[in-house]
């Protein structure tokens, strides 16, 4: 089962740095990811969705390649390359893979005009060390699918702060 988190920065450049480091740790085996999206709310209030994965373009290479050699069964590649090509990019683009565009969309106009929001899909975690090397990156939790306690553990992280479930000294 996969959890999501919703995380609001205030710039498109910080997102895109929190980004980069989950990725980073992802290639060091600490969490594994379905789909990590950057979401841009522009001064005019339009969204935009910064995915990993460009389905359009992915399938106009393998459409151009896969037409190409139909195109040499019938004697003409250049004609099968550019219909492959053409219906690759159509079926990429009506594919949706990860997290629904609708729903990040949707979730992105609470956002306020300007700002940016980071989307992770977490298959696996290990979270002590995720939240520790991502601890005071700052950021503001929007929405995600853990308990209470996950969620509380996952903003004090972020802002910084001890871990809430941890007692503290006493006096």
């Amino acid at each position: 089962m996969a959890d999501l988190v919703f995380i609001a920065y205030p710039t498109e450049a910080k997102a895109e740095e929190v980004r980069k480091r989950v990725l980073e740790l992802q290639k060091e085996y600490l969490i594994e990811l379905g789909d990590a999206v950057v979401v841009v709310k522009d001064p005019a209030g339009q969204i935009k969705l910064n995915q990993l994965l460009n389905t359009t373009a992915a399938g106009a290479m393998s459409g151009a390649v896969w037409g190409a050699l139909i195109g040499l069964i019938f004697l003409n590649p250049l004609l099968g390359s550019a219909v492959g090509a053409a219906s690759g990019a159509l079926g990429g683009k009506l594919t949706d893979v990860g997290i629904d565009d609708a729903f990040m969309k949707d979730a992105a106009s609470a956002l306020q005009p300007g700002t940016a929001g980071l989307f992770l899909l977490i298959r696996k975690i290990t979270a002590d060390k995720v939240l520790a090397d991502l601890k005071g990156s700052g950021g503001v939790v929007m929405k995600t699918s853990y308990d209470e306690t996950k969620e509380a553990t996952l903003r004090a992280a972020l802002a910084g702060s001890p871990d809430p479930a941890t007692p503290g000294p006493s006096s």
